[in-house]
């Protein structure tokens, strides 16, 4: 059933993009809604995931991986989806990708037992750790098949920590789907980016090249020349983000260096190359400051050697977020925001790529 829930003007482009809250804390038997992840199916249906955290807003406990559908450019949502939901246990951090060739949408995650913390994870506490699973739709995000395991082929036996995405991954002109992911090496320093991808439209998946360390939550794109840009969250002290380049469809980076124009709280961000043909460009979002806030979203039009223009989505307090690329050409971002807390709502806003070149 779908809930005229939220409405959008299109005159809104004259001004700041309105705000419009898809998931609210507290609504539906849910405390808190957090990690949002936003794909645009082949049909052009917008879809919104996230994680539906029942007792707290805590990174564990009782979480499922819930679903948000419009068919309308985010002018209206339905009712929530359930897509993951293993009891008590946390199942999260969605990535999920759209295979244009067969019209398929698989959704990566991970899963641990809710009693089980990161620290946990980390120092190899027995009573269990991250494991990687994935799922899928034949039907524009309606239904979605029974998760299935991928954890050995994917994680190697001495990695503890374990992340998909967060945030949509993507396929390359040679029809490899992609998707960024992160892990530990046995403690804290040891933080690395990594990718995983399939070559025959998701029925299997194979780890690929790393980035780090001291980075881990990560967002990529395929630039025109084929290479990849991995853009990272790091933990190098100097309030940057981190990028590397792979030039082999992501079976390795290069060493990882600062983009210095892109300032970060450590906090997830989002890449996307929008456009088509010599027009395109690259857009990236993320709280552009050394506390989560004042969401931003920055154009590039040299491939991200430089930001060339930007505007503030929401001074406030802000942190995840996933920018997705609308069939008319418009932008969409889903992203954490609210007065007091960044952990609020999860909220949309749509907006012609003109606007964040408009003075």
């Amino acid at each position: 059933m779908i809930l005229p829930l939220l409405t959008l003007s299109v005159s809104a482009f004259a001004a700041p993009p309105a705000q419009l809250d898809v998931f609210r804390g507290g609504a539906d038997g849910y405390f808190a809604y957090r990690i949002p992840a936003l794909l645009v199916s082949s049909k052009g249906t917008l879809l919104a995931f996230c994680e539906g955290r029942r007792d707290s807003r805590s990174d564990s406990g009782n979480i499922d991986v819930l679903l948000k559908r419009s068919t309308d450019g985010g002018r209206t949502w339905s009712s929530a989806i359930t897509i993951a939901d293993f009891g008590t246990d946390t199942v999260g951090n969605p990535a999920p990708v759209m295979d244009l060739s067969t019209g398929y949408i698989w959704l990566l995650l991970t899963r641990n037992p809710g009693v089980v913390t990161e620290s946990d994870i980390l120092t190899g506490n027995k009573r269990g750790t991250r494991t990687v699973w994935v799922t899928h739709s034949t039907d524009d995000g309606l239904t979605w098949a029974r998760p299935e395991e991928i954890t050995r082929a994917v994680k190697k036996p001495e990695w503890t920590w374990y992340a998909t995405g967060p945030g949509n991954g993507i396929q390359l002109r040679s029809g490899r789907m992609v998707i960024a992911c992160d892990h530990n090496r046995g403690d804290e320093t040891r933080r690395y980016s990594h990718v995983i991808y399939s070559d025959d439209h998701g029925k299997t998946w194979k780890l690929g090249g790393s980035a780090g360390p001291m980075c881990n939550e990560s967002t990529i794109a395929e630039l025109p020349d084929g290479s990849l840009l991995l853009n990272m969250r790091s933990y190098h002290g100097r309030g940057r983000r981190y990028i590397s380049i792979s030039r082999d469809a992501g079976l390795t980076f290069s060493e990882p260096v600062p983009d210095e124009a892109l300032i970060e709280p450590v906090c997830q961000a989002s890449l996307l190359r929008a456009g088509k043909g010599k027009n395109t460009v690259l857009l990236f979002s993320n709280p552009a400051s050394t506390k989560r806030e004042n969401m931003t979203v920055r154009l590039s039009t040299d491939q991200g050697k430089t930001w060339s223009a930007s505007k503030v989505i929401h001074p406030g307090p802000s942190a995840y977020s996933n920018l997705a690329e609308l069939k008319n050409g418009e932008i969409g971002l889903l992203y954490e925001r609210g007065e007091k807390s960044p952990y609020e709502a999860i909220t949309f806003i749509r907006f012609p790529l003109k606007w964040l070149t408009r003075k």
